[in-house]
Parts: C-alpha cells; structure tokens; sequence
C-alpha cells in the first residue's frame, strides 16, 4: 500500500513538475509569441486600457486617434478615423474584436508605447495614465486626395515614392474602406466582390504589360550584352518558341536601338532581346529591383504579395521552364504588385540604387518629443549610374514623343513607360480586357517623386487611362 502511495505521489510530482515546466516557457521563453497570436485577445483586451498613440500625415492631419469611454475602472479607448476611407490603406485598423492590421499592426509596439519603456516608467511614477507614441507617416494629404479623385470609382491604385530616401508619398487602393465601419460592417466588407479590404498596392497581383520592358532593358544594357546603339530587327510579327507575337498593328520598325524600341513600346524587339540576355539574367535584375520577395515595405509580410512568374499560385525561379521572350515583354505569367513597379521606377530615378520604401517617417512620445525619426536605407543596387541615365533618356521619350505623352508636365521633363496588360479573368472585368499602367518620375534630372498608377478592367490604354493619373499625382507633389 505504502508503495502505492508513493508511486500515486511520484506521478503527481513529476506531472507537476511538467506543468510548471510548460507554463515557465510559454512565460519567459514564448511570452512575445504567445502574445501576438491571433487567438490570444487579451494583449488587445490589455492595449484598451493605454490611449494608443495617434498616427498622422505628413503635415499634421490626424490619420487615427484613440478616443475614451467610461471611466475608473472601466475606461478602455476605442480607435477613430477621422480621414474616414482616404486612408483605410495603408493604415489599416484596430479594434479588439477584430486585431490589428496594415500599418496599425506593423507599428503597433511604438503605438501602445512598448519601444519607449523609460517613459512608460516615468509616467507610472508620476501615476499618469498610460500613453502609446504618436507615429507620423510620410503620406502627402493632397497627393493622396488627388489620387483619389483621379482614380474616382476606378478599380485600382496609385503608390508615389521620394526615391531618394523611399518615403511613400502617396499609396491609394479603390476601392477603399472606411476603418470606422470595421466594427459594425466586417463580414460585408471581406465579402464584397470589389475587395476594399485588399490593399491593391501591396497586395493586388496585376500583369505589368509593356512597363517591365524597362526591367528587361536595363538586364540588357546593365550586363552589357548591349550598347544603346546596338540595332535588333523588329519585324511586325516573330516565332517565340513555336508561337506568333506581334507588334501593334503588326507595325514593322526594321532596325532599332533599345531607346527607339521602348519610346514605342515594340514588342518584337523586347522578345528578341530576352532570348539574347537568356532567363539566368533576366532573373538576377528581376531580384535586385525587389521580384521574388516580399516588399521590404513597413507592413506585416501576410499582407503583401509576392511579385514574379506564377504557375498556379506557385512562384517560379530561373530553374523552371519560362519563356523568356514573352516574359521580356511583360507577359509568361508574371503578375507584380503596383509597389513593385513604383520600385523599378524609384531605383532608375535614384542613379540605380533602390531605397527601401518605408511609410512611417518619426516617433514622438506623448510629450511631443521625438524618440526616432526615418532612416532611409538601401535596399539594392539596381544599375549602374551610367544605365540609369541611358534608360532615362529613353523614358523622356516616351513621354516627349511615345505612348506616355499623357504623363506630360507643363515646364517639367518627366520620364516614364506605359503598359497595357490583357486581364486573364475577363468575366471578373465583366469583359473588359485591360490592365492600364503607367510608371514614371520627375523631373526627369532630378527626380523628386517616382509613381506607378494602374487601373483594373478598362477597355483603355496605360497611355490614356494611367498616364494622367499618375502625371496629376506627380505634379501636386511638385507643387506644379
């Protein structure tokens, strides 16, 4: 009997013993994992109770605020939106039912004031309420109304980098939400066929058409497998692996240099030239503008898409079998993001050195002082500056002489190419065939903005449906 005992209370130790074991991980070993789960509300439930920081353009207009309710002990703040839907992308929401998302999610420790640990002391100290950090973004109020009202009741969105430093200027999704309307409205708004909860600028997947010549030019010139004066026969039409591709109107250009060939956007040369440089190069400029990984943007990775050639939801590499000459000319399954292609643009403007883009541009704690500010970061070199400059000149005619004449400034040379993409589900379009792109910058020789606008199920052109989107963007941010 005694020894029954004695195993009934070994059993009971070493089950114990277990137990403190699981729970002494999950509280000092996986206490952050625990409580980011999605699951666990009570982070959400403890975040009430701390006036979460506000989060602003870059002028001063309060994006989001946390207002109070109750009092004593059962005060908890609740989050307000007085922009409304101007920028339900990129900021997102929160709200305890429903978490944290877009911008809200990604710099959710700096709002609850987690980051600024010394004044959350202080405070306590001082028996002062808890306070998150205000957080600033480098969003333009007037670049992002005006994409907005170009874009009007459009599908699609516009995304304006600085490419020096890439701070967003302006990132415009339609169409949009109100995050206000989360907390009554967030079954109907993930159900609505039009997506407004998708951020088309992170994460819309669109065929870029005609703008990623541009990344098949530079592969070209950049590797030197070319010179800008180097001439390739563009016949109206050509053979790519067994199959017929043509230009416009099956418009015969006969000899042409790469700068002709993009001014008029020639399909028959771009195809000849992937098959020259061969998928292996393609794909090495492919990753060094950003292709095949998530953007290095500053919002959770589950709420970007990944750009690059797709074989049914599955990202292929250099090793599979693409068809290089349709992909040279924006075709072969490759879908990008309208970020990745504001990227390609950014990275030619700034000299050939992409900057990592980056929404948010400082922190100041409760008190108005400044706990962290931007530091703009190199993502990639792209090109060389030499290449940089011979694409430019190209893109300027474009937009002088070209399909992009759309995207002209009044006394200001800007730079761009145009794209015009078929839309593989044309019944979702309600059979409207085109995706309409433009991508560009300004002024040309000394870039100050660099955008990528594109509109979903048009039967129009990127040279007459994106260009004046993006060229209205642009000029209000020079202040033209």
């Amino acid at each position: 009997m005694n020894a029954r005992i004695i195993k009934l209370f070994a059993f009971i130790g070493v089950t114990f013993a277990v137990l403190v074991g699981f729970t002494s991980y999950w509280t000092v070993f996986d206490a952050n994992n625990l409580k980011n789960e999605r699951v666990n509300k009570r982070p959400l439930f403890e975040a009430q109770k701390i006036k979460r920081g506000r989060i602003l353009a870059s002028d001063g207009t309060v994006i989001a605020r946390s207002v109070a309710k109750g009092s004593g002990p059962s005060l908890r703040y609740v989050r307000r939106y007085p922009e409304g839907g101007t920028y339900g992308h990129p900021i997102g929401y929160s709200f305890v039912e429903y978490g944290n998302s877009e911008f809200e999610a990604y710099h959710n420790s700096e709002l609850i004031g987690d980051e600024n640990e010394f004044s959350s002391i202080f405070d306590e100290l001082r028996g002062k309420d808890p306070e998150g950090d205000d957080v600033f973004t480098s969003i333009d109020p007037n670049a992002q109304a005006t994409a907005f009202s170009l874009l009007g009741d459009q599908p699609g969105a516009v995304v304006a980098i600085e490419p020096s430093t890439g701070a967003i200027k302006a990132m415009v999704s339609v169409p949009p939400f109100d995050p206000n309307s989360v907390p009554t409205d967030f079954s109907a708004l993930n159900q609505d066929p039009g997506a407004p909860m998708v951020n088309r600028v992170t994460q819309g997947q669109y065929p870029p058409g005609s703008t990623f010549k541009l990344v098949t030019a530079t592969a070209a010139l950049d590797s030197g497998a070319i010179t800008p004066d180097d001439t390739i026969n563009a016949p109206g039409s050509i053979q790519i692996q067994g199959h017929p591709l043509a230009n416009d109107f099956d418009q015969d250009f006969g000899d042409i240099n790469v700068t002709t060939a993009l001014t008029n956007s020639v399909n028959t040369y771009f195809a000849q030239l992937g098959e020259k440089i061969g998928t292996g190069t393609l794909e090495e400029y492919m990753d060094r503008f950003g292709f095949n990984q998530k953007p290095q943007l500053d919002l959770p990775d589950g709420q970007m898409s990944l750009s690059g050639v797709f074989d049914n939801g599955t990202l292929l590499t250099g090793d599979d079998a693409i068809d290089v000459g349709r992909l040279a000319i924006g075709q072969e399954r490759l879908l990008a993001t309208p970020i990745q292609m504001a990227e390609v643009a950014a990275a030619i403007a700034n000299d050939g050195d992409l900057m990592r883009p980056q929404i948010w541009s400082e922190v100041r704690d409760p008190d108005g002082r400044t706990v962290k500010k931007m530091d703009p970061e190199k993502q990639s070199d792209v090109m060389s500056e030499q290449t940089a400059e011979e694409l430019t000149s190209a893109m300027k005619d474009v937009v002088n002489e070209g399909t992009g004449t759309a995207a002209a400034l009044s006394g200001v040379d800007v730079a761009g190419k145009t794209g015009t993409a078929e839309i593989p589900d044309v019944e979702r379009c309600n059979g409207l065939p085109n995706q309409a792109w433009f991508i560009g910058f300004a002024p040309a020789d000394d870039p100050q903005i660099a955008v990528a606008a594109t509109v979903e199920c048009t039967e129009g052109q990127g040279g007459t449906v994106a260009a004046p989107i993006a060229a209205g963007v642009m000029q209000t941010l020079l202040g033209e």
